[in-house]
């Protein structure tokens, strides 16, 4: 859009669309079919994949890294600065190379609900989904459901987002989900019919 702030080192992959307000700056790499929504913001040498969504006025900072079919909604923030302060012990102002900037890693297939905030130096697995509102202060597992302040584990999800139901056919019992058994704990998407197994607190696919 023309209204948007695109810097002209910035790449921007076939069929992408910026929208209004939304500013991209300089090294920042936008795969294709990417949405950039109205007001957001893609700090510099931020690296997006393929059809990645930022949502009106999410904030991405560098040098955040999100994987192929990563969502982030609206007014979302994925900050850079583990210690943040505006000036030096000294009270000097700050600037860029007086602090290392350690930005998040979205990956393959995750989301990022509303106005959720994810802590500097962060890693979201693959196809998680951290709720709206949610504060990540530590690394999210694949397929987790995040929520709360700070975050926690309250479900895991399929790649549908859909949260997954215990698979009747293995005879577990319900629960929490935990992972207690030295079998694994068997789980399906009710929508898919995806199963997957869990083991040690970490869920892998059996079928995609």
């Amino acid at each position: 859009m023309p209204s948007a702030d695109v810097d002209e080192r910035a790449k921007i992959g076939a069929g992408s669309t910026v929208w209004h307000l939304a500013q991209v700056r300089e090294g920042a790499l936008l795969g294709t079919g990417c949405i950039i929504g109205r007001g957001a913001y893609v700090g510099p040498d931020v690296h997006l994949g393929d059809n990645v969504k930022l949502q009106n006025y999410a904030l991405v900072y560098e040098p955040a890294r999100l994987e192929d079919g990563v969502f982030i909604g609206p007014a979302a923030v994925l900050t850079n600065d583990v210690y943040p302060r505006s000036v030096d012990p000294a009270g000097a102002l700050k600037r860029g190379g007086d602090w290392d900037a350690r930005g998040v890693t979205v990956r393959e297939g995750a989301a990022v609900g509303a106005r959720a905030v994810i802590v500097a130096g962060i890693t979201v697995g693959r196809w998680a989904l951290v709720a709206a509102g949610a504060v990540v202060t530590r690394d999210v597992p694949d397929f987790a459901l995040v929520a709360g302040v700070p975050a926690r584990r309250v479900k895991w999800v399929g790649r549908a987002g859909v949260p997954l139901v215990e698979d009747a056919e293995t005879g577990n019992a319900g629960g929490s989900g935990t992972g207690d058994s030295a079998a694994g704990r068997r789980w399906v998407c009710p929508e898919t019919g995806a199963r997957y197994i869990e083991i040690d607190e970490t869920l892998s696919e059996v079928t995609p």
